[in-house]
């Protein structure tokens, strides 16, 4: 089965019985997710990366009004993943629902303008992604440690990133302060700002 015959089965599937629209939608999701070259080749012959992204065309294919992505980058190369991004960062301003898994924070904070964070079915936090880093502004760190004192801070604080330099590491930790070491207060991102929360407002939170 070609590409595009396989996302014209999707579409039927999803209900559209219109095979002129059925045609446009289909071009139009081929081109939107970089496959419209590649619509006359076999689908089982496409790469990883364009399997990924036919996948996704076909979840897209009937503007579904509830979209369920797990782990959307998962075979997608750099540029792949920016494209899809932008298409989910489209899809959000209309009436649309995105429930998006992932571990990776950049596509939370690059397609969403509200996120909730859950604790034991509860909520603890709701809010835009902007207004959850604003509140660790002040508590991002990075600090230039010997192997010794990169040893000490593991154990003191939540460590959040390690890049090895000349005669030790830069460490980005979450901490009011960090008393004795060397280092300057950084910009927070959101993997910053949800560590920050998990360390702190969660567990005033759960106190009360």
């Amino acid at each position: 089965m070609k590409t595009y015959e396989f996302l014209d089965y999707a579409a039927r599937l999803s209900g559209m019985k219109n095979s002129a629209k059925r045609r446009t939608a289909v071009e139009q999701m081929l081109e939107e997710v970089g496959l419209f070259e590649a619509r006359d080749r076999n689908a089982n012959k496409l790469s990883g990366g364009m399997k990924r992204r036919l996948g996704i065309a076909q979840a897209l294919i009937n503007d579904p009004k509830i979209i369920i992505v797990d782990e959307p980058p998962t075979g997608l190369d750099p540029e792949e993943r920016i494209r899809f991004r932008n298409l989910l960062s489209t899809i959000s301003t209309r009436d649309v629902i995105i429930i998006l898994s992932t571990h990776i924070v950049g596509d939370i904070s690059s397609t969403c303008d509200n996120m909730a964070l859950l604790n034991s079915g509860k909520l603890a936090f709701a809010g835009s992604p902007e207004q959850l880093v604003k509140e660790a502004e002040g508590f991002v760190w990075l600090i230039k440690a010997t192997e010794k004192e990169y040893l000490e801070i593991n154990e003191k604080y939540p460590v959040i990133s390690t890049i090895p330099i000349d005669g030790g590491w830069e460490v980005q930790v979450v901490t009011a302060e960090i008393n004795g070491y060397y280092g300057e207060q950084i910009a927070p991102n959101l993997e910053h700002a949800y560590v920050h929360f998990m360390e702190n407002k969660l567990n005033q939170w759960t106190k009360v």
